[in-house]
């Protein structure tokens, strides 16, 4: 045609997000449309929860969406024949029978397109002050390890996470490595431990990320790249900051399909960006010595609409 394939848009990619959704605030659905969508993805989301707010601030309240009702809200596009999506997007599910419904739902949608990647964050608990404890029901674990991860294509656990999924205990960056060839194993061709308490070769004041990507090449022989990325802490309880990493990590990893490090890099200074941004925000609004509130703690999304677009390149990522 006329004008040549440099004027051929990018094809169309569509993103099913099954998460969360908040009235106020940047969680679950909230804090991974905007990023999505801003970075050229047309996203359709499926609201597992309809909250006020986020259950950090005092109070909250709200609906929530059983198994029966994701699959019929699934069943009315299949009905329409719009049940096509390039990836699937979840997040903090608090439920099995939600979960293994989604499974399914992933699985026909593999069935439909074999080239869909689903994204998963396998939301289980967290560490404070070295100690892990969940805070989802812990029957969700054998549903994750078992059935979750084995169709996912990319998942972002915490340490904690990834240690719950592995049954293995991370003490030294080797045992990560390790753990991250065991959840390959398990499935994932991408595998991102998002945060860890592993010493940091910058100091103290720097969080570490391990990426690993899995390809089986045209000869059958396998390729890991794997990396590191540290990321100068941010001192406040922030919400919301998984989902839009996960967001951001699907729409990274597509554009840069066999470069995670550049992914990561765009992903990490993202966030960094955007976090920066919101501390700034909340501290001045909070008063000088003042606590920033749950509610002045809300992600700057809008604000950083164009950090997320294109971010300048803050982090830089070690390939191991």
């Amino acid at each position: 045609r006329a004008g040549g394939a440099a004027m051929e848009p990018e094809r169309e990619c569509r993103v099913l997000s099954i998460q969360s959704h908040v009235v106020r605030g940047y969680v679950g659905n909230k804090a991974a449309t905007f990023p999505l969508q801003v970075l050229g993805f047309e996203v359709d989301t499926v609201n597992s929860v309809q909250f006020s707010n986020h259950t950090g601030y005092a109070h909250w309240k709200g609906q929530v969406l059983n198994s029966d009702e994701l699959h019929e809200l699934y069943e009315g596009l299949k009905l329409n024949k719009v049940n096509q999506y390039d990836y699937v997007l979840t997040g903090y599910t608090r439920d099995t029978s939600f979960l293994a419904m989604v499974v399914d739902i992933v699985q026909e949608l593999k069935q439909q397109n074999s080239n869909l990647v689903y994204v998963c964050d396998p939301v289980m608990g967290d560490k404070w002050n070295g100690e892990g404890s969940m805070y989802v029901p812990e029957d969700l674990l054998p549903v994750y390890r078992d059935k979750v991860v084995p169709v996912a294509d990319i998942i972002t656990p915490n340490q904690f996470e990834a240690e719950l999924l592995t049954g293995r205990k991370i003490h030294t960056e080797k045992e990560a490595l390790e753990v991250m060839d065991m959840l390959h194993a398990m499935g994932p061709e991408t595998v991102v431990i998002t945060s860890s308490d592993l010493q940091a070769p910058l100091g103290n004041d720097y969080l570490i990320a391990l990426g690993s990507h899995r390809k089986t090449k045209a000869d059958g022989t396998k390729m890991t790249q794997r990396i590191r990325v540290e990321s100068p802490k941010v001192d406040a309880v922030f919400v919301g900051t998984g989902d839009l990493f996960a967001a951001m990590l699907l729409a990274w990893t597509h554009k840069h399909p066999n470069n995670l490090k550049v992914a990561c890099e765009k992903t990490v200074s993202a966030m960094q960006h955007v976090l920066q941004r919101t501390i700034r925000t909340a501290k001045a609004q909070a008063g000088e010595g003042n606590k920033p509130n749950s509610a002045q703690l809300e992600l700057r999304m809008v604000q950083s609409r164009k950090d997320i677009e294109n971010p300048e390149i803050i982090v830089k990522a070690t390939v191991l």
